[in-house]
Formats: C-alpha cells, sequence, structure tokens
C-alpha cells in the first residue's frame, strides 16, 4: 500500500473516531443534559405549586377550590409563545395532589381521581421528606410515550407532610428542541468531517507527491539517467538536497575511477607507440636511413597530438556530463547554428579533399539551447563524416522538421558502419579505424569520444543522436532536439 493511501486512512480513522466521539458526547450529554433542564423547572414548579395548594387542601377544597379552578383554566389559555422558531400554544402540564396515604384527590386531567399512587416513586418518596420523581410511559408500547413526574410535599401549620403535589410534563415537549440541536449538531458534524476529510486528501496527495518526486529522482540517478533535483518544500526539501549531495560525491568519485581505466587504456596504444619510435630513434643513427627516421618522428608527433586531443575531448566530455540540465537556454536559430559550423569546418575540408555541401534550411521554430554546445556537438558529426568520407566525395549538411522536432542529418559516402559496431559507436573510448583513401590517415583512430559527447549534448537538449546507412552507401548521423 502506498504511503499517501496509509496517510490517508489513518486520517480518515482519527476523524472517523472524532466524529463518533461527537454523537456520543450528544447522545450521553445532550440529550440528558436538556432532561435534567427540564427536570429543574419542574423542581420548581411543583414547590410553587405545592405552597399554592396548602390552603384549599387544608380546608378540604382542594379539588373544588380556587386552586383547582386556576389550574384547569390553564388548559384553556392561549399561551401564543414563540419559543427560538417553536410555536407554543397550550401548557403541557399534568398537575395531581394526593393526600397522606397516597390517595388522588386532585388530577386536572380527572383521570385518576380517588386512584392510589402510594406505590409510585413521586408519591411514594415524597410522603417520607425524600425526593420524589419519576419517568414513566404513559404508553407502555411507546417509548416516547415517557412522561417525567416531579412531586413537592404539601405541608400543615406545625409543617408536617400532608400530602404531595405532583407536576408532570411529557418528555416529547422537548423533544422538538433536541431534535434541531441534533440536526444542528450532526449537520456541522458533516461539515466538520467533509473538511477534515479534504484537508486529508489534500496532505496526502501533497505529500505523497513530494516523495514521488524524490524517488523518481532516485530511481533515475540509480539508473544513470540525467536527473534534476525535483522542487520540493520542508524537510523534502532537505532530504532531496542531501540526495543531490550524495549523488554528486558518489558520481564524482565512480567518475573519477571509469575516467582513469578509461583514460590509461586508451593511452596504452599511443605511448607504446612513441615508445617504440623513441626506441628505434635513440639507437645507431648509421643502421637508419632518412626515410625511417622521418616516419618514426612523425609516429611520434601524430600519437602526441592524438593523446593531445583525446584529453581535450575527454575534459569537454567530462564538462557536458556532471551537468544535469541546462543552465541558460536561448532560442535559437539553427540555420546560423549549421553555418558557423560549415565556417569552423573549412581547414579540415582543404586537408581532406572533401567537399561540403550544405542545404539551406527552410523557416521552422527556433530550437532552445546552448549555441556552444550544439556547435560542438554538430561540428563532431561534421569531422567524423570527413574522417572516413573518400576524398573528392562531399559531405551534406541539412536540417529540416518533423512534427515538433528539428532534425540535423550529416551524410557521407564513406564505407558506413559495421553491424557489429552500430550499437557500440555512442560508447566513451570506441571508434573505428578510417579507411584507406579517406579524409583521415588509413588506418588510424579517433579518441573515441566524439559521438559520445554527441549523445551527452543531445540528452542535455531533451533530444537524441542516432547513425543510419544512407541511401546509396554511406552513413547519415542525425542529431533531433526539440523544437521551442
Amino acid at each position: 500500500m502506498k504511503i499517501g493511501l496509509r496517510i490517508l486512512l489513518g486520517y480518515f480513522l482519527v476523524v472517523a473516531l472524532a466524529a463518533l466521539l461527537l454523537a456520543q458526547v450528544f447522545v450521553q450529554q445532550v440529550k440528558p443534559g436538556v432532561r435534567q433542564t427540564m427536570e429543574d423547572t419542574l423542581v420548581d414548579s411543583a414547590n410553587l405549586l405545592a405552597e399554592l395548594a396548602r390552603d384549599d387542601f387544608l380546608a378540604g377544597r382542594i379539588d373544588d377550590g380556587r386552586f383547582a379552578e386556576s389550574v384547569r383554566d390553564l388548559s384553556a389559555r392561549d399561551i401564543g409563545a414563540d419559543i427560538w422558531g417553536f410555536d407554543k400554544r397550550r401548557a403541557n402540564y399534568r398537575v395531581y395532589v394526593t393526600d397522606a396515604e397516597g390517595i388522588v384527590v386532585f388530577d386536572s386531567t380527572g383521570e385518576a381521581l380517588g386512584e392510589d399512587y402510594s406505590s409510585w416513586n413521586d408519591v411514594y418518596l415524597t410522603l417520607r421528606g425524600e425526593y420524589g420523581a419519576r419517568s414513566s410511559r404513559s404508553d407502555p408500547e411507546d417509548e416516547g410515550s415517557s412522561v417525567m413526574h416531579v412531586a413537592a410535599p404539601i405541608r400543615d401549620s406545625a409543617g408536617r407532610i400532608v400530602g404531595a403535589l405532583t407536576v408532570a410534563k411529557p418528555n416529547r415537549a422537548i423533544e422538538p428542541f433536541i431534535a434541531r440541536s441534533q440536526a444542528v449538531v450532526m449537520r456541522w458534524g458533516w461539515v466538520l468531517m467533509g473538511s477534515a476529510l479534504l484537508v486529508g486528501l489534500l496532505a496526502a496527495w501533497w505529500l505523497s507527491r513530494q516523495l514521488a518526486a524524490l524517488r523518481r529522482y532516485a530511481d533515475a540517478t540509480t539508473a544513470g539517467e540525467r536527473a534534476v533535483l525535483p522542487r520540493t518544500a520542508g524537510e523534502f526539501a532537505d532530504l532531496g538536497r542531501a540526495l543531490e549531495t550524495m549523488r554528486l560525491r558518489l558520481e564524482g568519485k565512480q567518475y573519477v575511477e571509469q575516467y582513469v581505466h578509461g583514460l590509461a587504456h586508451e593511452l596504452k596504444s599511443p605511448l607504446a607507440a612513441i615508445r617504440g619510435s623513441a626506441e628505434l630513434l635513440e639507437g645507431d643513427d648509421r643502421a637508419m636511413d632518412a626515410g625511417d627516421r622521418d616516419r618514426f618522428v612523425a609516429i611520434i608527433s601524430r600519437q602526441s597530438e592524438r593523446m593531445a586531443v583525446m584529453l581535450d575531448k575527454l575534459l569537454a566530455l567530462a564538462a557536458v556530463e556532471h551537468r544535469q540540465q541546462l543552465e541558460d537556454p536561448q532560442s535559437l536559430s539553427l540555420q546560423a547554428v549549421l553555418e558557423d559550423v560549415a565556417e569552423d569546418a573549412l581547414p579540415r575540408l582543404e586537408q581532406a579533399g572533401v567537399r561540403l555541401v550544405m542545404e539551406d534550411a527552410p523557416e521552422f521554430p527556433p530550437v532552445r539551447g546552448d549555441a556552444f554546445l550544439l556547435r560542438q556537438a554538430i561540428g563532431n558529426l561534421v569531422e567524423n563524416a570527413i574522417d572516413f568520407a573518400p576524398a573528392g566525395s562531399e559531405v551534406m549538411l541539412s536540417a529540416h522538421v518533423e512534427g515538433s522536432q528539428a532534425i540535423v542529418e550529416v551524410a557521407d559516402r564513406g564505407p558506413g558502419v559495421p553491424a557489429f559496431a552500430r550499437d557500440r559507436v555512442f560508447e566513451r573510448f570506441y571508434s573505428l579505424a578510417r579507411p584507406a583513401g579517406a579524409g583521415g590517415t588509413s588506418g588510424s583512430r579517433s579518441s573515441g569520444l566524439g559521438l559520445c559527447f554527441v549523445t551527452e549534448v543531445a540528452a542535455l537538449h531533451a533530444g537524441h543522436a542516432a547513425l543510419d546507412e544512407r541511401e546509396g552507401g554511406g552513413t547519415v548521423a542525425r542529431l533531433v532536439l526539440p523544437l521551442a
């Protein structure tokens, strides 16, 4: 399971637990709290009515006195109250009075007059001087028919309890208030949960995106690809910088090791030729004629030049390979770059007896890149073509557009690339012997770094390089670049 999904699930679990806790708090605290408030009101009402009913109760006219008349008139009163948006028109109270034996002597509804209520907790406890209250269903089958009863004692002039007055109120009278409170809490609870979930999604997406970018960077680095440190924030930025530093140090160490091994291997051949020629020149001059001496001096000069060229190209290649991206790419006219390359190649063309034919590039959008690197890369392709082109032949230099790409082509009429070498010509230090009669010296080899340099420059420009057979004989080298 991906880390982003794990973070999201963990966060959602926390939010779900918070929502469950909210629901539990409402059930366990809000509902009982509302009922406790109602009970407190009933306690006050019962004690107030007990005081008002005392005189009629002691005088024996509790069922037909002034108190009874006032209570019965209450049921006909139009209250007309607006309580927080709820319209209240009738009183929900039921009032009944019992004597010292628990017999009902007054009932505002008239339904229980004369019945024995001594066993009900409200009456039973009150007549014994304790707090009496109960909640009972008016319909045993209906859970919502519960009624809260709170009683208060009626005392005589000596302070003795001679009766009990109970005020009853249906719990469903407060259900609209509880339901509305529950709806508000649930509505905002869902809003809170949705907002929390949205925040969780955004956080999980952001974390996954940061980690995925760093992972792709690490994978590309491991695969030896050119990778640019992604944009990250916070601790991820610190981690990215640490990875970049580690990559540079490890690559630098490995790079030096590879180059030292490769350079040492490639220098063996020219050094052996120089050493052998020098030993022969140091021998008895009388055993060597002038022609042999000149030939050995030429070998030393040629191999020394080869080593110098190899070192120069090696330094240029190292500078390109260590760059992860172009620092300041510019919008370039490819035609202008080709003209510069053609001008730079004139001395080599005259020396090799080869003619360069450059086709005018049609008008197309510019490419974006580094003009110096592109001139060097295309120049290497031209030099490579001159080395393999037969004397008196032509090297074609052209550019055209295919879709969103600009393609530079350098074509010669040389012997072509053998099948066994086609997959290796872009490797570092790999080179083929120049053919007899070509622009280079017969049997000589290049540094094996030119085409490798071309591929690195192409990769820096988000392009690629390739070698193909040319129709009619020869080779076509292509440098493919994206248009700006």
